[in-house]
Formats: structure tokens, sequence, C-alpha cells
């Protein structure tokens, strides 16, 4: 059994917080809305903490899965961050999706205080953390890594330490500028199916066991040919990854026209209204004649 803190128990977090407890592990969780807290000790047992700092008080392990850069920031070097009130030797793992500039500054931060930094963002979405079955990409140092490896564990199907600090973030972006793409190609896919007087349910059986399979024509084409997007991933959050990603591209230099092209469709949901919807959405646009280039 290790002392852990876990920071953020959001539709990610809560569930990833819960695997650690079910591992037998001592949590105390912090989340900004108390009750929500208070409804996971509820749950798997544990103590919940007032601020950051007071959850991270004598923890081996910090945990935090929050929403953007400035969340992450308050919740470890604001003024009752985590980072004040964590013991010396012990590891910050975070899986925010964030910039890696972030990163590297706040292991930097770490270093200098005594403490070490994983960047750690995942993929796999609500039903993979619920079932612990996340992909984990971390950037940082090789000994902390390896110390933390075995509680990521808990909640990872697939985990790989990418490279020094900001690695993971930039793993992450990339695992983004391949789902943007994805997701716009089969929504034109299906579109295209239901134009051409195909049924959709027979056309993917077939294709999904050739060339064009993915993980997004496995679990959403019913949904997207049947114009269904209360849930899973949110445009929102997509358009904070795109963001990120964009920067980071006009930052190294490279080229990223598609992933330029299908924020430009995220961002014309988002004025329709649906900035909730699942990233599936796409199709949406091109059923109504939206998605003009």
């Amino acid at each position: 059994m290790v002392k852990v803190a876990w920071i953020g128990l959001g539709v990610m977090g809560y569930p990833m917080a819960g695997h650690l407890a079910g591992a037998g592990h001592d949590v105390c969780v912090y989340n900004r809305t108390a009750a929500k807290a208070e409804k996971w000790v509820a749950e798997h047992g544990g103590r919940h903490a007032a601020t950051p700092m007071e959850a991270a008080q004598g923890a081996d392990f910090v945990f935090a899965c929050v929403g953007n850069d400035d969340d992450l920031l308050s919740v470890t070097t604001g003024e009752k961050g985590a980072f004040h009130g964590m013991k010396a030797g012990a590891v910050f793992i975070d899986h925010t999706t964030a910039s890696a500039d972030v990163a590297r500054q706040l292991a930097k931060k770490a270093e200098a205080m005594g403490l070490a930094f994983i960047d750690a963002p995942v993929s796999g979405g609500q039903a993979g953390a619920e079932n612990g079955q996340l992909t984990v990409m971390c950037g940082g140092d090789e000994q902390a890594y390896e110390r933390a490896a075995p509680l990521i564990s808990t909640y990872a199907k697939m985990q790989r330490l990418m490279g020094p600090s900001g690695s993971g973030q930039l793993t992450k972006m990339v695992n983004q500028i391949c789902i943007g793409g994805l997701v716009q190609a089969l929504a034109e896919a299906i579109h295209f199916c239901k134009r051409a007087g195909l049924d959709v349910e027979d056309v993917i059986s077939v294709i999904s066991k050739g060339a064009a399979q993915s993980w997004q024509m496995e679990n959403r084409y019913r949904t997207m040919a049947a114009g269904e997007f209360d849930f899973g991933f949110a445009v929102d959050w997509m358009r904070k990854d795109f963001a990120i990603c964009l920067a980071e591209a006009r930052r190294n230099g490279a080229q990223l026209p598609v992933t330029a092209l299908v924020d430009q469709f995220y961002a014309k949901l988002q004025a329709m209204g649906h900035g909730r919807w699942d990233t599936s959405a796409l199709i949406a646009l091109l059923e109504d004649g939206e998605a003009e280039a």
C-alpha cells in the first residue's frame, strides 16, 4: 500500500482514482467541488481534503487530472497548490492534457523543490478510464517513471516513457492529430455511403475487416449514422487540444493543414451550440451541408 493524493475528479479522474483505491492504496482526494470528493470517498473509502496542498501532505505520489494549463498551475504551484505540501522525493504525475511548455516548467520547478514531475496524458476516454484500459504517454525522469509505473498500471492497458519532460504531452498531440483526421474521414465515408444508397451496417461490416479499420470506425459508426452525439469526448475538449497542437506546430514548423481544417469544422459545431456533443458530430455538418472548406 502506498499513500496517494488525487486532484481532480472529473469524468476521467473519478474512476482512475477509484482504481488506485481498489488496488489497496491509501488515497486522499481533492476536487474543486467538494460534494464530488465526498461522493467519491463514500464509494471508495479514503479521505478528502480541502486544498491540493492538504491532500498532498505525506503522499508518496500525487496525481492530477484537471482541465488545462491554468488549472494545472493552480493546483501545483498556486497559493494552496500540491507542490507546497509534498514531501521531498515525492512524485507528481499529471494526467491533464496540457502544453509541453507547462510540463517542462513544472518539471523544473519540481526538481528545484526536491520533487519529481511526470507529464502523463491519457487516451481512451471515459470508458477506458472506467474499465482500466487507458493508454498513458509519459515524459520525465526514468527513475521517477519506474516508481510510478505500477500505480499507473492500475488503470492503464498501455503505458510508456516517451522521453524527457514534455514528451508525454507531445505524444498526446500526435494522438489528437490522428483522431481528428480519422473522424472527419469516417464522417465523410458514412455520409457518402448513405447518399450512394448503401446500407451503412453492411458496408462497415466489410471494410472494418480491412485496411480502413480504426477504433473510431468500430466504436462510432452506428451513432454517427443515427445522428446521436450526446456522449463521449466533447467538441469543446477537442478544440482545446487542437489549440495546443496548432500552437506547438507553429513553434516547431510542422504543417497541419487537415488538423487546422477539422478545427474549423469543430468551431462551426460550437457556433451551432453543440460544443458538448461528441467529436463524431462532424458528420452533422455534412448532413446539414455546413462543411464547406
